[in-house]
């Protein structure tokens, strides 16, 4: 039953990851009232999924490495005095002119289908929106059996599922080490992990590995575990075609050169029944964007927010924690979730010691020492100009819209697009149901191709809505009261 909103809560926090659990704690024992939305049933967020107590998971800490400190957190938050509002899918974030106040808008239930929209108004804001995968398109990428590296990672996770039986793991980054560990300890067999970078890129920042041991301690972990299963990791390489009528029966693995265009006659054809695949992560920054806040680019070529060294975004009064302002792994969120609520209540109680404090000065070392390793893996997996050169022409690369390479290309050589924009206005590249998730990255490289060896442009676009809404609930305006 639709009602008034109520008086402002202190902070509203977007995202039950690590940095929105962090913050929303933090935020609460400072003195504040704290709103959490999440879209999902629990919290933890993609990093801490974990199945419903329906499914009579014995062990779920089995596929978490750090399973103590999350349940240690969420435990904080439970017994704190926070508003868990979960199947909350967050659209908009608007301000209002008289007072300053936000209004967070967000469809509800379990898909945002429950017909009843929510609005949440609150002093400050939180983004703890974390990311989603990259995907650079190759032949055969559409089949059955072809899933996201950590959407393989989420079925297991979330519903102790597998996508098969025999699943090769390939793209680029270190996702991809956790993803095959995980999979081989519940009984797939992964017969490669395909890496399109080396591991000399980080060799290039000697600082901040030395001071990065626990990130040297997991990958030991997954390497030891690749040992145990007998995995081979083959460097330098990517899938480069996958084979199958009705779905994955083979993919065909090719060594790359240093920019990542594959060499002649190095594919070799390797027998399975699922491929695990993903380059990196795009932050989510939809709802920032959409307000003006401005971004930067990323040592791997995707766009996070640009924030000050309290976690505040451009526009004030609406921070960010965690992968919105590029991807460090569920340490780096969880400090930077802590450091953002130090700040957020200094702000609003009028306390500007807290921000000098003890505290806050080791948090925010903390944060500078993983951020460090952070773009140093980063730059690492940074994908080269030359994956393009695995695409023919008939290739899908928007898979919403059915656009192939082929009509990219002629958009960008033949009628001059020079960017994602432009392409989308003449191809319709990007206006499917996933808005681009899937195939932006490529889209835009495809673009640039012939003016930027390939790199990614800035994207020029502000998304209104987060997410997709019915016609009724716009229609309905601003001054129209919803739930809270």
């Amino acid at each position: 039953m639709a009602s008034a909103p109520s008086e402002p809560y202190d902070l509203a926090v977007i995202g039950a990851g690590p940095a929105g659990l962090a913050g929303a704690v933090t935020a609460c024992a400072l003195g504040l009232s704290v709103a959490l939305l999440d879209a999902a049933p629990r919290t933890g967020g993609q990093y801490f999924r974990h199945p419903a107590p329906g499914l009579g998971a014995a062990r779920p800490q089995a596929l978490h490495h750090d399973w103590p400190e999350f349940t240690a957190l969420r435990r904080r938050f439970e017994e704190s005095e926070a508003a868990h509002l979960a199947h909350h899918h967050v659209w908009t974030v608007t301000r209002q002119d008289d007072d300053g106040t936000w209004t967070v808008h967000a469809l509800t239930g379990p898909d945002g289908d429950s017909g009843t929209p929510a609005r949440v108004r609150a002093r400050a804001v939180l983004l703890a929106t974390g990311a989603y995968e990259r995907q650079l398109p190759f032949p055969g990428w559409t089949l059955p059996g072809v899933v996201g590296a950590g959407g393989a990672q989420a079925m297991l996770k979330d519903g102790l599922v597998l996508p098969g039986r025999r699943i090769v793991v390939a793209g680029s980054g270190p996702l991809l080490l956790a993803v095959a560990s995980s999979l081989a300890a519940a009984g797939a067999r992964v017969p490669a992990v395909v890496e399109a970078s080396g591991y000399l890129g980080y060799a290039r920042s000697p600082r901040a590995l030395a001071t990065s041991p626990r990130k040297l301690l997991e990958a030991a972990v997954h390497g030891s575990a690749l040992l145990r299963h007998r995995t081979p990791l083959l460097t330098r390489s990517a899938v480069t075609e996958v084979h199958g009528t009705d779905r994955v029966e083979a993919v065909t693995v090719s060594r790359l050169d240093r920019a990542w265009r594959p060499v002649p006659g190095t594919g070799r054809r390797i027998a399975c029944d699922a491929l695990a695949v993903g380059h990196g992560l795009v932050p989510r920054t939809e709802l920032a964007t959409g307000l003006g806040c401005a971004t930067r680019r990323t040592p791997d070529g995707t766009h996070a927010l640009a924030l000050d060294a309290l976690q505040e975004t451009s526009v004030p009064g609406l921070w960010a924690a965690g992968e919105t302002g590029g991807t460090g792994g569920w340490q780096l969120a969880r400090t930077e979730g802590e450091l953002a609520a130090v700040a957020v209540a200094a702000r609003l109680r009028g306390l500007p010691a807290l921000t000098r404090s003890r505290r806050a000065r080791d948090l925010a070392r903390r944060r500078d020492r993983m951020r460090a390793f952070a773009d140093a893996m980063a730059a690492a997996h940074a994908p080269g100009p030359g994956w393009t050169s695995w695409l023919p022409d008939e290739t899908e690369v928007c898979r919403c819209e059915e656009v192939t390479a082929g009509g990219i290309r002629e958009a960008a050589g033949e009628l001059g697009a020079r960017d994602a924009r432009t392409v989308k206005l003449l191809t319709r590249a990007g206006m499917g149901w996933c808005q681009g998730r899937m195939c932006g990255a490529a889209v835009a490289c495809l673009a640039a191709s012939g003016t930027a060896q390939g790199t990614i442009p800035p994207s020029a676009e502000r998304r209104p809505l987060a997410v997709p809404v019915p016609l009724g609930t716009l229609a309905t305006g601003p001054e129209e009261p919803g739930t809270t």
